[in-house]
This record gives C-alpha cells, sequence and structure tokens, in this order.
C-alpha cells in the first residue's frame, strides 16, 4: 500500500509538472498546480484501490492519473482573451 500512494505521489506530480510546463499562460500559480495534481493522483489510487481491492499495481495507477488530470482540467482558464459570448451570437 505504501508503495502505491508513493507510486500515485509522484505520478501526480509528473503529471502537474508537465502540465505547469505545457500550459503556463492557462494554469494559475504553480504552487496551486503542484499539490493539486498530487493529491488528485492519491485521491484517484485511494478511490480505485478501494473500489476495486485488487493488488494491480498497474489498475491503481490508472485510476491516479485518472483522476489527477481531471483535477488539473479544472484549473485550466480560456485560451482567449475575451470571456462570454461574441456580439453576432
Amino acid at each position: 500500500m505504501l508503495l502505491e500512494a508513493l507510486s500515485s505521489a509522484i505520478l501526480g506530480l509528473a503529471l502537474a509538472l508537465a502540465a505547469a510546463h505545457r500550459l503556463p499562460h492557462r494554469l494559475p500559480a504553480r504552487s496551486l498546480v503542484l499539490p493539486t495534481g498530487v493529491a488528485g493522483a492519491l485521491f484517484g489510487a485511494f478511490v480505485t484501490h478501494t473500489a476495486l481491492d485488487l493488488g494491480n499495481l498497474l489498475l491503481i495507477l490508472a485510476g491516479a492519473a485518472a483522476v489527477s488530470t481531471a483535477s488539473l482540467s479544472l484549473l485550466l482558464r480560456p485560451s482567449g482573451g475575451r470571456l462570454g459570448r461574441s456580439a453576432t451570437a
């Protein structure tokens, strides 16, 4: 179980670093992005382990990656400068 938690935290940190490097203009400060990725991965690993009760590390890491990615996607801001509808709509 410790290996699952450590692997999930490292996976979440790697996903958060990749997102912060790839989309710096659409994400808030890095000090918010990194903990969100780690917390999402740990929560995803917990939910996957609880739901499936398996010792399969790859399946648990897949659940951790899915929840971490979903958590990071909630931080994204729109890429355009304008928010809202256009004048012609």
